[in-house]
């Protein structure tokens, strides 16, 4: 079943109640820093903005689990991540933003549709504003468990 949206994705069980762990959250935010970090050190050019883009891209998704985690939740897949915040959080903007990256980090990885390297430092610095937004709803949950 192909899910449109969050309570699709629920009866589909692609996303589904697990206990808050706190801990695992926490982990998974620093492994996605780590990455980050590792990232930022690296001089960008036209041949490498498609592997530095899939770190980000990594890197939030690290962080996405990381929220629904810190709310109770495990997702399988990415477009379930996105309905997540579209119809659980209510984020039209910040869907379409992580609707965008994962569809361009689809066409690099499925298709082998290379971005211009324009594209792909747009695509990180679009990532990169979900991380931050989304670390803001993680940081809060994390005091709040």
């Amino acid at each position: 079943m192909k899910e449109g949206s969050w309570d699709e994705c629920v009866k589909s069980n692609s996303s589904y109640n697990v206990t808050k762990d706190i801990a695992k959250s926490k982990a998974l935010i620093d492994t996605a820093r780590g990455r980050i970090a590792f990232f930022d050190t690296i001089k960008e050019d036209e041949a490498n903005m498609n592997y530095i883009f899939e770190g980000y891209y990594s890197s939030l998704l690290e962080t996405m689990h990381a929220f629904v985690l810190s709310r109770g939740f495990k997702v399988e897949n990415h477009i379930c991540l996105g309905y997540y915040i579209r119809d659980v959080m209510k984020n039209n903007r910040l869907f379409f933003m992580f609707d965008d990256v994962r569809k361009k980090r689809n066409s690099l990885i499925y298709y082998g549709k290379h971005m211009d390297a324009d594209i792909a430092q747009e695509a990180i610095i679009t990532a990169k504003a979900i991380i931050l937004e989304l670390e803001k709803s993680i940081s809060s949950d994390h005091q709040n468990p």
